[in-house]
């Protein structure tokens, strides 16, 4: 499947044993960090590491998660964590949904994230700059 036709950002990911549970399945956790590593990564690959963020005094912080589980992921499977962008108000929602290879939804999630600067909320116009041409209507 060609995810990059519908969402800004892809990343290929495999599951690794020590993120099984007793089950045999992906923790529930661990979906939340798969997310939390797809927004690292497009945010460098957009030009602005989360390390470049804090040393600017700018610190993205999660503010609300929906996440929605509908297939368990297994040792070694192969995985897109895919990813949108949009901005409400001074927040910036990320739409992330996780496919297995064959397109079978994994997990669909909506991530509100707020800025800080210097500890302060801000309407995140820095950030803003750094991803306004990857936002999209979500």
């Amino acid at each position: 499947m060609n995810f990059s036709e519908s969402y800004t950002f892809v990343l290929e990911m495999t599951v690794r044993d020590y993120e099984l549970d007793y089950q045999g399945i992906v923790n529930n956790a661990n979906y939340l960090h798969y997310m939390e590593h797809t927004r690292h990564e497009f945010c460098a690959s957009a030009g602005l590491t989360f390390a470049q963020m804090h040393e600017r005094g700018i610190d993205p912080v999660l503010s609300h998660v929906e996440i929605d589980y509908f297939h368990p992921l297994r040792s070694d499977d192969r995985f897109f964590s895919c990813l949108k962008i949009a901005r409400r108000g001074p927040r910036f929602i990320f739409i992330q949904d996780l496919y297995l290879a064959d397109g079978t939804p994994v997990v669909k999630a909506r991530i509100t994230v707020a800025c800080l600067e210097n500890g302060r909320l801000t309407r995140g116009d820095v950030l803003f700059d750094a991803f306004s041409k990857y936002l999209t209507e979500v």
